[in-house]
């Protein structure tokens, strides 16, 4: 979900295990010379999740990665089919209060540009909960955590998980 601060904790679990990283909003972002919020106003939310389908589909198995990807990566089956493939899927959960927090320090935001942004943020979060639990192999709560705390339970917790997620 947005605002777990998956770009960041990603950087950080890269840094410690020395796995490349591959974040797909940053590739889409790079590719297109555009912020994510300028897609989506430009080309809209359809033309963006196919982009990250694409991404998805080009990332390299040379070898073991981090993946961080947009949290609505889990709105098509295929994406999910594609990252099972690549390894262990881990969500960062946090409830709304902390989400609503971190949110609003940004403007960033595309799916929250609405007259309730609030209700919007819930709104997501029910629709993407059924979806996160399904996908995820791993489940960190990151609410009143730090970065580097999130990434010492996620490496403890992958050491503990049955090989195969």
């Amino acid at each position: 979900m947005m605002g777990t601060g998956k770009s960041l904790v990603g950087k950080v679990l890269a840094e410690k295990t020395g796995f490349a990283r591959f974040d797909t909003d940053e590739m889409i972002s790079s590719k297109l010379k555009m912020r994510i919020e300028e897609i989506f106003s430009t080309h809209g939310e359809e033309y963006f999740r196919n982009l990250e389908t694409e991404t998805l589909r080009s990332l390299s198995q040379d070898g073991p990665a981090i993946v961080v990807t947009g949290g609505g990566i889990v709105l098509r089956t295929e994406n999910v089919g594609l990252l099972k493939q690549m390894g262990t899927i881990v969500w960062l959960d946090a409830d709304e209060a902390t989400l609503r927090a971190r949110i609003y320090r940004l403007s960033d935001r595309p799916l929250l540009r609405t007259a309730n942004s609030a209700a919007s943020l819930s709104e997501l979060q029910q629709t993407r909960g059924p979806l996160y639990t399904k996908a995820a192999d791993l489940r960190v709560n990151v609410s009143q955590k730090n970065p580097e705390e999130i990434t010492d339970l996620i490496l403890k917790s992958i050491q503990n998980l049955p090989i195969g997620g």
